[in-house]
């Protein structure tokens, strides 16, 4: 069995602290098995430790859309932000990637909404039915219906932005994860979800503060 978290932050988002020396640990000791770098954005973090760390790291990215955050997952080339949720599956798409939703239905992050989320339904790979950091909000439920309801695959990760967050919340898949067969493995896959330690949820507030004081510093 293999446990796999297809959302993390590492120090290349403006809101994440996950080091790569934390991500290779993490690996070496089993804690988990695959991992997706999903940096808000850009992908340079997570080809460089795929080039490190071969196929344990999927290349993925959290793009700002114009109608809430997609994930792209098995990149090859950067997605550009602030663009239409179409146009953004278009482009994951084009490289070959899957379309991942990540924190749907929630409002106090940039998840999508039923309206958003009905109108690309045809080309969404995966959705996102439990999220490590959904505390204030947890749409959980509402996640697993609609997966249910148009046939989707679904996936369980941390969101983690610092270590703490990691191994808490993520998917156990019978198979190593490839591109072409982790849709079909997570239709039968199992969801572990258990609640991190509160500083974590508290790290991209703290992370965002701590980058930019660091910033003025050097000014």
């Amino acid at each position: 069995m293999y446990k796999v978290d297809l959302h993390t932050h590492s120090i290349a988002s403006k809101d994440g602290s996950i080091r790569p020396e934390q991500y290779k640990a993490a690996l070496e000791a089993r804690l988990l098995d695959y991992i997706a770098i999903t940096d808000h954005n850009r992908i340079d973090m997570a080809e460089d430790l795929h080039k490190q760390l071969g196929d344990k790291i999927i290349i993925g990215e959290e793009i700002s859309t114009t109608d809430g955050d997609i994930i792209g997952l098995f990149l090859t080339t950067v997605v550009e932000p602030h663009q239409t949720p179409a146009a953004a599956i278009k482009a994951i798409k084009a490289q070959g990637g899957l379309v991942y939703i990540p924190h749907p239905f929630e409002t106090v992050r940039k998840g999508m909404q039923r309206s958003q989320l009905n109108s690309i339904a045809s080309d969404v790979d995966i959705i996102e039915i439990h999220n490590g950091r959904a505390m204030v909000q947890n749409r959980s439920q509402k996640a697993i219906v609609w997966a249910t309801l148009n046939h989707k695959a679904r996936a369980a990760s941390s969101d983690a932005h610092g270590a703490q967050g990691l191994c808490k919340t993520y998917t156990i898949l019978s198979e190593p994860p490839t591109r072409e067969n982790l849709i079909d493995l997570l239709h039968k896959s199992q969801a572990i979800v258990a609640r991190p330690p509160l500083k974590s949820l508290l790290y991209p507030k703290w992370n965002r503060a701590r980058k930019q004081l660091k910033k003025y510093g050097k000014q």
